[in-house]
């Protein structure tokens, strides 16, 4: 049976609507947080196009990946880099070229779950925040969600400060309980160009880059009075030094804090672990920022 175009306009409005509603009966104090309630129309609106497979605004044209490439000078199985931004509901794939790397391509997110902070305990539904890296045993063909990557998550900064959890992955579909979904269209263009740069020799592993916006000073300015300050402090100064060299910063935690130094390579640190890291300039040891 075929539906005719205004059905599908009525009922991409309904379930929108319902969506959004629902979400605020759930959550009563969204009435008072304008960026909540931002969070929960575009949660709504995600989930009423995905009810429908319609394409999310702002997805790249999957039919022509191959035209993409060439029009970005990169080629299937070049290393790649992924960011994460929650608020602006955007996932970005970099790709190697000339020794650095450069966008790629930017996917709406589908559904994450959760508030803008970090995944804290088993069972709180968010997604995690922070540096994680991927290798082939992480990626998973035959997900119940598509097609799916693991996090890695809990790293080594999130065992440092007792955050449990597990099986927090970027996935197909649009439902999360801690994950990030990307439509099942989406995960299968990521999932082929991750897939391939892990079997092309040149890279071991790539690395997430989580964050719970764009990290401007302006952004955290806004973010001043959370809780959760401090961290995403820490965090902008891998984003930094990440948007300074192109390269995957190394990635280190030290008495409980991650620490950053410039990457030399477009290969990520080998994990991310306990060590505490040095950076050497000109013959003497730097100390990780």
């Amino acid at each position: 049976m075929r539906f005719g175009p205004v059905f599908v306009i009525v009922l991409v409005a309904c379930v929108f609507a319902g969506g959004f509603w629902l979400a605020l009966m759930l959550k009563p104090d969204l009435f008072g947080d304008p960026e909540l309630r931002a969070i929960a129309r575009q949660r709504a609106a995600n989930f009423a196009l995905a009810a429908v497979n319609a394409r999310l605004p702002g997805t790249p044209d999957l039919a022509v990946l191959e035209e993409r490439l060439t029009a970005n000078g990169v080629a299937l199985g070049a290393p790649v880099l992924i960011r994460i931004y929650k608020r602006e509901f955007e996932l970005e794939l970099w790709m190697a070229r000339d020794g650095r790397y450069h966008r790629f391509a930017t996917y709406p997110i589908c559904r994450w779950s959760g508030l803008l902070g970090p995944k804290l305990a088993t069972g709180d539904r968010q997604a995690p925040e922070g540096f994680y890296s991927v290798a082939s045993d992480q990626m998973n063909p035959n997900s119940r969600w598509h097609r799916s990557f693991n996090l890695g998550f809990p790293n080594a900064f999130d065992a440092a400060h007792g955050r449990s959890g597990s099986a927090l992955m970027v996935h197909g579909g649009c439902s999360s309980a801690g994950c990030y979904a990307m439509t099942n269209a989406v995960i299968d263009e990521i999932w082929r160009l991750t897939t391939a740069a892990l079997a092309g020799g040149k890279q071991k592993r790539f690395q997430v880059q989580v964050y719970p916006f764009r990290m401007s000073d302006e952004n955290l300015a806004a973010h001043a009075e959370s809780p959760h300050i401090g961290f995403w402090r820490q965090l902008k100064r891998g984003s930094d030094l990440f948007e300074t060299e192109w390269l995957p910063p190394i990635v280190e935690v030290c008495q409980s804090q991650y620490k950053f130094a410039a990457g030399r390579t477009l290969e990520p640190s080998a994990n991310i672990n306990g060590a505490c890291v040095q950076q050497i300039v000109g013959g003497r040891a730097k100390k990780a920022l």
